[in-house]
C-alpha cells in the first residue's frame, strides 16, 4: 500500500523528518504490518516534486483496515493533508536481504498486457527477488498486482543510496 503526498516545491521537507523522528515510533509493533518504510523525495535532492510517500506491506488486511479507518493513525495524515488516493497492491512476494540499514528505496510499476498468461507473468517477475536479496546493498523487497489496473509493483528498499530513489527517514517493524 501506498500514498503520496505531493508538496509545493518550496515546502520545508524539516517539517516532515521532524513528523517522522517524532511520530513514526507510533506504527513500531503494529498488528497486521509487515513493515513500513517512511519515504520522502526532495526538490533539494533533484527529484522534481517534495513528496512524502510511505510504503506499507501489511501480513493482513485486518490491520490495514484498522490502520486507515480504524483509529490506526491515518486519520493524522487525512487531518494535516486532506485524504490521499491510497494505491495497494495484491501482495506476492517478500524477501528480505541481508542489508542491515534502510537509506533508499525505488518503485517501479509495470503493466500486465492483455493476454499474457497471469500465473506465467507473475512467476517470471517474481522470480529475481531471491537473487535481489541476496545482494547485500538490500534490506527488502517486495512484489504485488494490482488486479483493477493490471499493474505488476517491485519495491526494494535499499541500503546505500542512488540518484532517483525515495530517502528513507524510518522503518517501522510490525507484528
Amino acid at each position: 500500500m501506498q500514498y503520496s503526498i505531493t508538496l509545493p516545491a518550496n515546502y520545508d521537507m524539516s517539517i516532515i523528518r521532524h513528523r517522522v523522528a517524532t511520530r513514526g515510533h507510533l506504527m513500531d509493533g503494529f498488528a497486521g504490518l509487515g513493515f513500513k518504510a517512511y519515504l520522502i523525495r526532495t526538490v533539494a535532492d533533484g527529484s522534481a516534486v517534495n513528496q512524502y510517500a510511505p510504503f506499507y506491506v501489511w501480513n493482513d488486511v485486518a490491520g490495514m483496515g484498522k490502520f486507515l479507518w480504524g483509529g490506526g493513525g491515518f486519520q493524522g495524515i487525512v487531518r494535516d493533508f486532506g485524504r490521499p488516493v491510497v494505491r495497494h497492491w495484491t501482495g506476492v512476494a517478500v524477501e528480505f536481504g541481508s542489508g542491515d540499514v534502510a537509506r533508499s528505496a525505488s518503485r517501479t510499476v509495470t503493466p500486465i498486457p492483455e493476454g499474457v498468461d497471469l500465473t506465467e507473468f507473475v512467476a517470471e517477475a517474481v522470480q529475481p527477488l531471491g537473487e535481489l536479496a541476496d545482494s547485500e546493498s538490500v534490506y527488502a523487497t517486495v512484489a504485488g498486482v494490482d488486479p483493477d489496473r493490471w499493474e505488476l509493483v517491485h519495491f526494494t528498499v535499499w541500503s546505500d543510496t542512488a540518484p532517483g530513489r525515495y530517502e528513507v527517514l524510518h522503518i517501522s517493524q510490525g507484528t
